[in-house]
């Protein structure tokens, strides 16, 4: 098959190569994949940088996610998922056969149906972003009725946080910085978008989460971000940070005493199995319900692997796959 594969850490045009390389077959509790779409994230490249690196298995095949079709399954595994189609998340996670390649092996449970209304392309832009949005919003308990602020409502974990927030029955608004943005976060069904950059963006949500302010709120910059998340929360809301800033923020403590505030941090693959597995379930079931949608995506062939990770790397707007033929 041909594979995209590193050996060592570096730029992306220096370490990424195309290769043919033998067939993975699937272990016992494994599945293997033809890959029909490899989405790609912020922390694929960064692994591959050496920004967050992770052991080398001799080679390295990016991406976690992906979606595709099973095709041969491994001992213990119901044969009659063969020929199912599925969408991937952390495939590339203690594992060599990430998605950027013709095949993929992983463990079944990283191998989810996709259900025919959904595309091969929605299938691969789940796994990393929607799974990260699920734990912001849900790691405290139920959303329903309450205000969500999304920031950074046009990104791929902000989309689906918008988008889930929406299907558990919250109120969300999203902050943007800029026009084209802001149709994208509102395409995804915020109830109200703000450019966080303009005068009276504060005054704004505050308006709208009257009387008490917002209970939650999904974060990606939080240095950025915390004195206009400060002005507009309620006492006791939380705020879930999910990316980390080339700076460490400095925390004004007393204004966060004031509010009663939780700060929560989240990283994926740290997340508990029990996190992991109901973030499937819900993510299922609003795939089920015609809850989420795509991103507007760039496609890449997989002779382009190194230009699309240049493209993630330089915050390309929306959604770029792989296509590995």
């Amino acid at each position: 098959m041909r594979a995209a594969l590193y050996e060592r850490h570096g730029s992306a045009r220096e370490v990424l190569r195309v290769e043919e390389l033998e067939r993975p077959e699937p272990g016992p509790g494994e599945v293997r994949v033809r890959i029909e779409v490899s989405g790609i994230n912020p922390t694929d490249w960064k692994s591959r940088s050496g920004g967050t690196p992770r052991p080398i298995d001799g080679f390295q095949v990016p991406h976690h996610d992906g979606a595709g079709v099973i095709d041969a399954v491994g001992e213990g595994v119901d044969p009659g998922r063969v020929g199912q189609r599925v969408w991937l998340w952390l495939a590339a996670s203690a594992n060599r056969w990430g998605t950027a390649a013709q095949w993929s092996v992983v463990p079944e449970r990283k191998a989810v149906p996709l259900p025919a209304s959904a595309s091969a392309e929605l299938g691969a832009s789940l796994g990393v972003p929607a799974m990260t949005a699920h734990r912001c919003l849900f790691a405290d308990g139920p959303i329903r009725g309450k205000t969500v602020l999304v920031a950074g409502g046009a990104g791929a974990v902000g989309h689906f946080a918008i988008e889930l927030a929406k299907h558990a029955g919250a109120r969300v608004i999203a902050t943007v910085s800029g026009p084209q943005k802001a149709d994208l976060a509102a395409k995804a069904g915020a109830d109200l978008v703000v450019n966080y950059r303009e005068p009276g963006a504060a005054d704004q949500i505050r308006s709208f989460a009257a009387p008490g302010g917002v209970d939650h709120v999904v974060e990606l910059a939080l240095g950025a971000n915390l004195e206009l998340d400060l002005a507009v929360i309620a006492a006791g809301a939380v705020i879930v940070d999910y990316a980390a800033e080339p700076q460490n923020p400095v925390l004004p403590v007393r204004a966060c005493m004031n509010a009663n505030v939780l700060l929560r941090f989240v990283l994926l693959y740290r997340f508990p199995d029990e996190a992991l597995d109901q973030a499937v379930a819900d993510i299922s079931a609003a795939l089920a319900d015609g809850a989420l949608t795509e991103l507007p995506v760039t496609r890449f062939s997989l002779d382009e692997t190194a230009a699309a990770h240049d493209a993630v790397e330089g915050a390309a707007v929306g959604k770029v796959i792989v296509l590995p033929g």
